[in-house]
């Protein structure tokens, strides 16, 4: 005779279903956020621009136990109070810190509102000195190498690897989750050039070889516009400024 065994419901549940979590996300007429990693999103805002239209501007957010650091602000005060709002409200963490990774309004155009929250911003020395030339809004606190912020029980990484599509271009990397946020120095797949105003068109290739050099364990890179990916980002960005 064969002998029957019947399981408690919760190993029936625990063996037979894979419940997962369903990534958070966020969407208005004006800003875009959504889950990538347990502790990070991309925020998205929309630039009216007379060259290339409405353009969509990426933009990182990375939380622990709490904490939150965000990587380029929207590209208005309205927005970019938007999006602490909405931090505060459905993340309920404390914003510790804004970075600007370089100079243009996708970057910094709404840094006033973390001001005004007196949520202090960084970007790299040469970001400020640009920043002021262009009458844009003004970091409060400069690096000029590497440096690391803590956020919860991680850090991330802030960082300076040369010239691209501005003098000043800066990346973000969060290690213990292997995000990069690459901002305008990275291209997204198929994208063309872009706005070369300020670019150095010859050193970008190098800088972004340097970047994949330096954090090679990165498994998604977010660009300045455009999906987000993994390092063959990169690898695109190199082969497009080589050509």
């Amino acid at each position: 005779m064969k002998k029957i065994f019947v399981y408690p419901l919760f190993l029936l549940v625990l063996f037979n279903c894979q419940v997962k979590k369903t990534p958070i996300s966020y969407e208005t007429e004006t800003l875009k956020i959504d889950q990538l990693t347990e502790h990070t999103f991309q925020h998205v805002t929309y630039l009216q621009t007379e060259s290339f239209g409405k353009v969509a501007c990426n933009g990182m957010i990375v939380i622990d136990n709490g904490e939150a650091i965000v990587f380029d602000t929207p590209n208005t005060d309205a927005e970019s109070e938007e999006l602490i709002q909405w931090i505060e409200n459905k993340l309920h963490c404390t914003i510790k810190a804004v970075i600007a990774t370089h100079f243009h309004a996708d970057c910094l155009g709404g840094l006033k509102a973390f001001h005004n929250r007196n949520i202090p911003s960084y970007a790299y020395a040469k970001t400020l000195e640009l920043a002021a030339l262009n009458n844009a809004p003004i970091p409060q606190n400069a690096f000029t190498s590497t440096l690391e912020l803590s956020v919860g029980n991680g850090v991330v990484i802030l960082d300076y690897l040369g010239e691209g599509h501005t003098l000043d271009n800066s990346v973000g990397y969060f290690p213990s989750e292997q995000v990069l946020f690459g901002g305008c120095l990275i291209k997204s797949l198929g994208a063309g050039k872009g706005n070369l105003e300020d670019a150095n068109t010859i050193a970008w290739p190098n800088t972004v070889s340097d970047l994949k050099a330096k954090f090679p364990k990165a498994g998604i890179v977010i660009p300045g516009h455009g999906n987000v990916g993994d390092s063959a980002l990169l690898d695109f960005t190199i082969a497009l400024f080589k050509e």
